[in-house]
């Protein structure tokens, strides 16, 4: 299928899809004519990476452990690939010290923002 099929399928852009291919997530054929030529299974693929991604993995960890994936059902479930647990240790490690990074921040914030309000109400 070209690339407008897959996109149409999967609700994912065409510029999104090329930018996957860039990221070596998906890796279509390419006709003689230079155009993009995917198979059944990146409409698989595309799901998996969406996953992954909204899991807060970056797309050099995902290009890593795609093969390593699979729905079941609704759900994504990791196989037991080498290398898998260390990388999703990893990145749940790296989102939980942003996540307080973040926490932080706002409780900083939210100080200056009652500061302020308490100084206007005056």
């Amino acid at each position: 299928m070209r690339i407008g099929e897959l996109a149409r399928r999967t609700g994912v852009s065409q510029r999104l899809l090329r930018y996957y291919e860039e990221q070596g997530l998906l890796r279509p054929a390419r006709l003689p004519n230079g155009y993009r030529e995917y198979a059944e299974s990146d409409i698989a693929a595309v799901s998996h990476i969406r996953s992954l991604l909204a899991a807060g993995l970056p797309t050099a960890v995902i290009a890593q452990v795609l093969g390593c994936v699979h729905h079941d059902g609704d759900r994504l479930v990791p196989s037991a690939c080498p290398g898998m647990l260390a990388h999703l240790r990893r990145e749940h490690t790296r989102l939980t010290r942003t996540i307080t990074r973040l926490r932080t921040a706002q409780h900083a914030l939210g100080a200056m923002l009652t500061d302020a309000q308490q100084r206007t109400d005056h």
